[in-house]
């Protein structure tokens, strides 16, 4: 039997790099992917490459669309077994007395507010599984922090306090939440913060996308970790 058989997933950030990588290992465990984002066009070329059963339109920047897109969610399934929060934006790569209030909260909305506004909306969904689990991405840049690392590095830190959080407020339903640094990988984003690194130097997505299947299956008792992804292939080796 597949790893995900019958479960019902949803991913952000799905149309590219680690999102589409885990789409893809989800859809090839067995699991009903419906991947969000905010490029409808995106999403539909990445549901025909993956085979994922739909697509979920919802702008990280706007809560409204947030909070319609959980609501047409919850319209259409009655339970949600997966949660993957891989969507995120970069900001700005400057001291952060010089980055603007503007760009600042906007980071803020989309790293952290637009996570805390699906897991309000999606919350009774995820007890509603037998198994739910929630996988947040985060950063070493969260707890390794440098001059530098501005408004990205500070979102995620605050994203993985509400995460904790989160896991133990429902340490005592079936719902799992655990946080994952994915480090050094080959994604659009690394290359704009290391344009001089060799991208073929570093791991893929597909390398770390079986570590999301393991978090997302029933089976899985991990939670309220931090887990990295480097460890855990250093692990498998």
């Amino acid at each position: 039997m597949k790893k995900l058989e019958g479960r019902l997933a949803l991913i952000t950030g799905a149309n590219r790099g680690i999102g589409l990588a885990i789409a893809k290992a989800y859809v090839a465990e067995g699991a009903r992917c419906i991947l969000a984002g905010r490029d409808a066009a995106a999403l539909e070329k990445a549901a025909k490459e993956t085979g994922a059963a739909g697509v979920l339109p919802m702008d990280l920047d706007k809560p409204d669309s947030l909070r319609a897109a959980t609501r047409s969610f919850a319209a259409s399934h009655a339970r949600l077994d997966i949660l993957v929060a891989n969507a995120a934006v970069l900001g700005a790569r400057k001291p952060i007395v010089e980055d603007s209030f503007d760009s600042w909260t906007w980071v803020f909305q989309a790293n952290v507010h637009a996570n805390l506004l699906l897991l309000q909306g999606l919350d009774a969904l995820l007890k509603k599984s037998d198994a739910g689990r929630v996988v947040m991405l985060s950063t070493g840049a969260a707890r390794n922090l440098r001059a530098g690392g501005g408004s990205y590095a500070v979102s995620k830190a605050a994203l993985e306090a509400m995460t904790l959080i989160y896991a133990q407020e429902v340490a005592a339903t079936p719902v799992r939440v655990n946080i994952v640094n994915p480090g050094p990988t080959r994604t659009s984003m690394r290359a704009q913060v290391m344009p001089q690194e060799d991208p073929m130097s570093l791991k893929t997505p597909e390398d770390i996308a079986p570590l999301f299947v393991e978090l997302g299956a029933a089976s899985c008792t991990r939670h309220g970790e931090w887990i990295s992804a480097d460890t855990w292939l250093k692990e498998r080796s």
